[in-house]
């Protein structure tokens, strides 16, 4: 009989240990599902769907990166739409180019939480960022100046105002003294 009921306490820890195994490993799938990325299309048009959901979004870094105290702005193009993100200034610290006339960003990863309409920014759609990772680092780049347009520019130019000066020339009366 105690071999028995030995034999049945070990098979309930058994089981009790498999189902808090299959429990926290359910767990841990169910946090890193957000860990795929979402599309600007997808958050705006089921904005209702992810609301105070975690959620991570993929971009390259527009504009200026906006400190506001102990946090900033950022905004993350994905190639159709751009998203605010509110994240802390010490997390974007290793940015360094951010997206513009005269560079490409860096590409980011962030995870946080998606508000379709934020209270606390004054109803715009946000997320709130715990997290950044740097996928690939932006360039700065010199835009080249196309010296066959410009020398174009310039003998049309000159032949536009050598026209408009015998137009003028031509349609003057003469003078009478």
């Amino acid at each position: 009989m105690k071999h028995r009921l030995k034999k049945l306490t070990v098979q309930i820890v058994f089981t009790v240990c498999c189902l808090l195994t299959l429990s926290i490993a359910e767990g841990l799938l169910a946090t890193s599902a957000y860990a795929q990325v979402i599309s600007s299309n997808e958050l705006i048009n089921n904005a209702k769907q992810y609301n105070g959901k975690t959620v991570a979004y993929q971009g390259e870094i527009i504009g200026d990166i906006m400190a506001r105290r102990d946090f900033a702005w950022i905004n993350l193009h994905d190639g159709k739409n751009a998203v605010g993100v509110w994240i802390k200034k010490d997390l974007v610290r290793n940015i360094i180019f951010t997206g513009g006339y005269r560079a490409i960003g860096d590409e980011v990863k962030v995870e946080g939480v998606f508000n379709q309409r934020c209270e606390t920014h004054g109803g715009d759609l946000d997320i709130h960022a715990h997290g950044i990772k740097i996928v690939q680092k932006g360039e700065g780049f010199v835009e080249s100046l196309d010296l066959q347009k410009r020398n174009w520019t310039i003998a049309l130019g000159s032949i536009l105002f050598l026209v408009a000066l015998m137009h003028n020339y031509k349609s003057k009366p003469p003078r009478v003294r």
